[in-house]
C-alpha cells in the first residue's frame, strides 16, 4: 500500500495541474473523447446487451465497430461500476488515466525489487517506466498507460523459473492475458518479448528440475492462448472489413535512432529536442537512467540476468525501428497480429522497462558501497534527477460532462439512427467525429458518424455522399442508412452558409424540425426524417 501511495502521489505530481481539475479538464486531445466513449459504452453494453458488446453504436450500420480499435476490456470492466454509480465522464476518465500510470509504477517496483533486492532500485525503475517522455507523448491514449501487467509478467516469469511452481506459470499466463485485454499493442509486444526472454533466462536461472519449469511455462502458454484467442475473434471478423494496416502507415510510424534523443514539446528541460521526433516518437529515456545502467554494466553487476535484460533492451530498440530495422519485418511476416499494428515505435515502452531494470541494477551496485544515510542520499538525488528530467506541464482542455440541450431533446425521442452535420471531410479526418462519438453517450442511439483507430470502407463512401447534404445525393444516403434524426450544429457553419443550409432543408420538405437550442453563439437544430 505504501508503494501504491507513493506512485499515486508521483502520478499527481507529474501530471499537475490535472489533479486540481479532475472533474472538468483532461489532456487536450481528440482521443480523450474516444476514451470516454469506450469506457461508457462498455458500462452501457454490460447492462443492456452484453452479447453485443462489440457491436457499438458508431459507424452504423457496420457491426463489430468496437473492434476497429482497442476495446480496453480491463479498463472498461473496472470503470463500469463507477459509471453505473453516475460518476461524471471526465472524472472517470482522469481517474482511470492516473490509475494506469500509478499501477505501472507499482508493477515495475515489484519486478526491480525482486531482481535487485533493493527498494530504492524498485522506486527508480518505477519512475523510469511510468513517467518518461514516452508516457506523456501518449497521455491521451489511455490503453497505452495500462502497462502494469508487463513488469508483473516478467516477475511471474522469474518466479516460475526460480521455483517451477505451477501457480507462477498460471500467473504469467494471466498477466499476458490481462495485458492483451488492457492494450492489444502491448499484449502482442509482451508475448514477443517474453518469448525472447525465456531462452535467455531459462538456462541461467535454472535451480529446479527443468521439467517443472517447462510445465509451468506450458500452463502460461495454454492459459494466455485460450484467453487471447477468444478475444481475437471479433478483431478477426473486423479485419475482414477494414483489412491490414497500409504499408505507408507502418513505415511512417517506425522509430529512428534520433527519436530516442527527443522529448515532448512540454518537457521542462528537453522540450527543445522535440523537433527530432514526430507524434508518438518522442522516446528520450533521460540521462539519469542511462548513467545508472552504464555504471552498473561497467562495474560488472553480479549475476547474468542483467546481461539478459541488456539483450532484451537491444531487441526492443531494434524492433521499434519498424521496417527500417531487421526484426520487425520478420515479425510482420511470421507473428500473428503484427499486420494489424501501425506504430512499431510503441515498443519504446519495452525499451524503458528494460532500461529501468538496468538502472535499478546500477543503483544497487552504488548503494552496496554506501552507509544507510548515503543510500538515502543517493536515492534522493537519483529520484530528483529523474523527476526533473521528466517534468512536463500537460495542456488541458474542457470536455462535456453533461448533455447539451439538443441531446437531452434527442434522448426523449423514440430510438432511431442519427446523423450529425457537418460531417468530416475525407481530406481532413477525423474532423468533428470524436466529439460526436462522445456526445452519443448522452442518448446511445446508433450514429452513422464514427471515429476509431481504423475506418470501414463504407464510411468513406458515406462521407462522400453526405457531403452533398441537403441535396438529393445526401438525402439518398440518409434513407439508405435508415436515418431517423439529423442534428445540424450551427456553430460549425459560417453565418451565410448556415442560412443557405436551413433554406435548402426547408425547401426539401424531407425533414421536420423538432427543436433548436443556442450553442456556441448559434443554434443547434434537431430534425426528424419524414
Amino acid at each position: 500500500m505504501k508503494r501504491t501511495g507513493l506512485f499515486a502521489a508521483l502520478s499527481i505530481l507529474m501530471t499537475w495541474p490535472l489533479a486540481s481539475h479532475l472533474a472538468t479538464l483532461a489532456p487536450q486531445h481528440q482521443d480523450v473523447y474516444f476514451n470516454m466513449w469506450r469506457l461508457l459504452w462498455f458500462a452501457h453494453a454490460l447492462v443492456t446487451s452484453p452479447a453485443n458488446l462489440f457491436n457499438a453504436n458508431i459507424f452504423f450500420p457496420e457491426l463489430r465497430t468496437l473492434a476497429y480499435s482497442d476495446a480496453m476490456f480491463v479498463e472498461g470492466l473496472l470503470a463500469a461500476p463507477f459509471a453505473w454509480a453516475g460518476m461524471r465522464p471526465v472524472l472517470l476518465h482522469n481517474l482511470m488515466l492516473l490509475a494506469g500510470m500509478t499501477f505501472s509504477g507499482v508493477g515495475m517496483f515489484a519486478l526491480a525489487r525482486y531482481l535487485t533486492g533493493s527498494r530504492g532500485a524498485g522506486v527508480l525503475a518505477g519512475i523510469v517506466f511510468s513517467y518518461a517522455p514516452y508516457r506523456f507523448d501518449h497521455l491521451p491514449h489511455m490503453e497505452l498507460q495500462w502497462a502494469m501487467w508487463t513488469p508483473l509478467a516478467f516477475f511471474s516469469l522469474h518466479r516460475a523459473c526460480d521455483t517451477g511452481r505451477m501457480r507462477w506459470g498460471l500467473a504469467l499466463g494471466a498477466c499476458l492475458s490481462l495485458q492483451m485485454l488492457s492494450s492489444i499493442y502491448y499484449g502482442i509486444f509482451l508475448v514477443t518479448c517474453v518469448a525472447v526472454a525465456v531462452p535467455l533466462l531459462l538456462p541461467r536461472d535454472r535451480s529446479v528440475p527443468i521439467g517443472k519449469v517447462i510445465k509451468a511455462l506450458a500452463a502460461a502458454a495454454v492459459l494466455s492462448s485460450v484467453v487471447c484467442g477468444l478475444y481475437a475473434i471479433p478483431y478477426l471478423e473486423a479485419r475482414e472489413r477494414v483489412g491490414d494496416r497500409r504499408g505507408e502507415e507502418i513505415v511512417s510510424y517506425g522509430a529512428s535512432a534520433k527519436n530516442y534523443l527527443s522529448a515532448t514539446t512540454d518537457n521542462w528541460l528537453y522540450g527543445h529536442t522535440a523537433s527530432r521526433g514526430r507524434p508518438e516518437r518522442h522516446l528520450f529515456p533521460g540521462i539519469t537512467p542511462l548513467l545508472l545502467a552504464l555504471i552498473g554494466l561497467l562495474l560488472r553487476i553480479p549475476g547474468r540476468r542483467p546481461i539478459a535484460y541488456l539483450l532484451l533492451l537491444v531487441f526492443a530498440f531494434e524492433a521499434s525501428l519498424g521496417v527500417r530495422g531487421y526484426t520487425y519485418p520478420l515479425l510482420l511476416d511470421y507473428v500473428p497480429g503484427y499486420r494489424g499494428l501501425r506504430v512499431s515505435a510503441r515498443l519504446g515502452l519495452f525499451v524503458l522497462a528494460f532500461l529501468g531494470i538496468l538502472a535499478g541494477y546500477g543503483y544497487q551496485v552504488l548503494a552496496a558501497t554506501l552507509s544507510p544515510r548515503g543510500r538515502a542520499l543517493l536515492l534522493s538525488v537519483c529520484a530528483a534527477g529523474l523527476l526533473i528530467e521528466y517534468r512536463v506541464m500537460p495542456p488541458l482542455a474542457e470536455f462535456p460532462n453533461a448533455p447539451p440541450p439538443i441531446y437531452r431533446l434527442l434522448a426523449r425521442q423514440p430510438k432511431g439512427v442519427v446523423a450529425e452535420f457537418p460531417t468530416s471531410r475525407l481530406d481532413q479526418l477525423p474532423g468533428p467525429d470524436p466529439a460526436y462519438v462522445h456526445l452519443s453517450t448522452f442518448h446511445w442511439f446508433p450514429i452513422v458518424n464514427g471515429y476509431s483507430g481504423m475506418y470501414p470502407p463504407s464510411y468513406f463512401v458515406r462521407l462522400d455522399r453526405l457531403a452533398d447534404f441537403p441535396r438529393e445525393r445526401g438525402f439518398a444516403q440518409l434513407r439508405l442508412d435508415n436515418v431517423r434524426y439529423v442534428i445540424v450544429h450551427g456553430a460549425a457553419y459560417a453565418p451565410a452558409a448556415l442560412v443557405k443550409l436551413r433554406v435548402e432543408i426547408e425547401n426539401s420538405r424531407l425533414l421536420v424540425e423538432l427543436g433548436h437550442f443556442a450553442a456556441d453563439g448559434r443554434d443547434d437544430y434537431l430534425y426528424r426524417m419524414r
